[in-house]
């Protein structure tokens, strides 16, 4: 079985503001899903990043996909290095954000994240802003 690679985005218009999260993954050229979600009227953007992998996580292990190898394509060198961890998380509101992402990936296979330039990233980024757009 190839490896699913999900590239995940999070943002918020005022860093805390209103914020979206998105998510985008593939089996090869084939689509598995994409989703999108408003997160609410006061979060930051890494605070939106992390949720964003989460709700990744577990959309693919609700479609079955759980044991599978994941790569995680993301913008955030941030949370790149923190979840591979290459940097501590000192900020306290991130803690729970990266035990909670931490524990869903106990549902799959070997997994890597991957910092990407935001430009590789404008599909899960497009989501954010349409759930942003959506809601304000």
């Amino acid at each position: 079985m190839s490896r699913i690679v999900i590239y995940t985005d999070g943002g918020a218009r005022g860093n805390p503001g209103p914020a979206g999260a998105g998510a985008v993954a593939y089996d090869g050229s084939k689509k598995l899903f994409d989703l999108k979600k408003y997160l609410g009227d006061h979060q930051t953007n890494n605070w939106a990043e992390y949720e964003a992998v989460a709700l990744a996580l577990a959309e693919a292990k609700n479609l079955g996909f759980a044991g599978r190898e994941l790569e995680i394509r993301m913008d955030s060198k941030l949370v790149v290095e923190q979840m591979s961890g290459n940097w501590k998380i000192k900020e306290p509101t991130l803690k729970p954000q990266a035990a909670k992402v931490h524990s869903a990936l106990k549902d799959f296979g070997a997994w890597q994240f991957r910092y990407i330039p935001r430009a590789e990233n404008a599909e899960a980024d497009a989501l954010v802003n349409e759930a942003l757009d959506e809601h304000i």
